[in-house]
């Protein structure tokens, strides 16, 4: 058997806990390993949720994640020490998806959440106050607005906070004695909230932002950095872009498309190879384009196809529906990556066997 959606079906994106319950559920029953404290699974559980297998009832844990076993296993084992962990690659690279996932299988809650922007205060990471509260009566517990971050602390739950490196350094550094003490004072009250056990935090940043906000060496020292790659071959980068897709249809009520795994598979190419500058049989260099061409770029291409297909086709995924979309990802720059994809459309797609439509859908949405 396999997880099946128990939300509402209004929800549009359940979290990973709700949709993936009849799996974490089956898992916790089969568990039989040691788990560290207040850990729904044990960590050998969790790294199995995450990478998919059988379990022994029959039971089949579907992958969260597609790539190597090895990163998987120190990112979890990370968050049973008393490192935080940090998750680092180029978008796209499924960091959001993994920190959702890895928490939901440790502490059962994946929504203790702190989305790291520009804008991001000191008591998105700290704790605010509810000044009606705090006017009327003066500082107290009550008044207080704890942090998804103390939340955590104080249940001894995993945190999260996305995009580290987009927060300002100065409120990038309140976590420094969190992580390093596992405190959290509350100078007002003249209290402190202590971390109990089962407390830990993955934050994700991505490559791109180097130079925004950069971490400082003494924040860096508190984590564990995993680089998360790109999938290593043409043929893994299929088999995640075609589950993805397959669950978001699902999820939007689009029609399953007959003979689609052609198309996924020419938008994974065209990506690829953009991306690495040469074609797949090495022969032919290309320019790339001044966007990151991810794997969650292809999903949306292949996705928004789809829902063309359903709703202004005949259902089945063709050429015409994911050229617009393949175009809107490479040519950010309409200077600069126009002329890059006109090349590539010429020099590599026309010359392409068994690429002529897909040619011809490009070259009629250029136009």
């Amino acid at each position: 058997m396999t997880a099946t959606d128990t939300t509402s079906p209004a929800v549009l994106r359940p979290h990973a806990e709700e949709a993936f319950a009849a799996e974490l559920t089956a898992l916790a029953a089969a568990d039989d390993r040691p788990r560290p404290t207040r850990w729904r699974l044990s960590p050998w559980a969790v790294a199995t949720y995450l990478l998919g297998g059988t379990l022994p009832c029959g039971t089949v844990i579907s992958p969260k994640y597609v790539g190597p076993r090895r990163l998987v296993e120190v990112a979890v084992t990370t968050l049973a020490t008393d490192r935080a962990l940090l998750l680092l690659g180029v978008p796209g690279t499924a960091k959001t998806w993994v920190s959702e996932h890895l928490a939901a299988a440790v502490s059962g809650d994946s929504t203790l959440l702190v989305q790291g922007t520009a804008g991001t205060a000191e008591e998105a990471v700290r704790y605010g106050w509810n000044y009606a509260q705090l006017l009327a009566h003066g500082p107290s517990r009550d008044a207080l607005v704890p942090s998804p971050v103390m939340r955590a602390m104080a249940d001894g739950k995993t945190a999260r906070v996305e995009e580290l490196t987009r927060i300002p350094a100065d409120v990038q550094d309140t976590l420094i004695t969190i992580l390093s003490e596992k405190t959290l004072p509350v100078p007002e009250l003249g209290e402190e909230v202590q971390a109990v056990r089962g407390f830990n935090l993955i934050a994700t940043a991505n490559d791109r932002d180097r130079g925004v906000n950069e971490l400082s060496s003494a924040l860096r020292r508190r984590f564990n950095t995993v680089v998360l790659p790109l999938p290593a071959t043409a043929e893994a980068e299929v088999d995640i872009v075609a589950r993805r897709v397959e669950q978001l249809g699902r999820a939007l009520d689009l029609p399953a498309a007959p003979d689609g795994a052609d198309e996924i598979r020419r938008v994974v190419t065209v990506f690829r190879e953009l991306r690495d500058g040469v074609t797949d049989d090495g022969r032919t260099k290309v320019k790339s384009p001044s966007g990151t061409l991810s794997t969650a770029e292809a999903i949306s291409v292949v996705t928004g196809g789809l829902a063309l297909a359903a709703h202004f086709g005949d259902g089945v995924l063709r050429p015409g529906d994911v050229a617009a979309g393949i175009i809107g990802a490479v040519v950010r720059d309409p200077a600069s990556d126009r002329v890059v994809w006109q090349e590539y459309l010429e020099a590599v797609v026309r010359e392409r066997e068994g690429w002529k439509d897909f040619y011809r859908a490009c070259r009629e949405v250029s136009a």
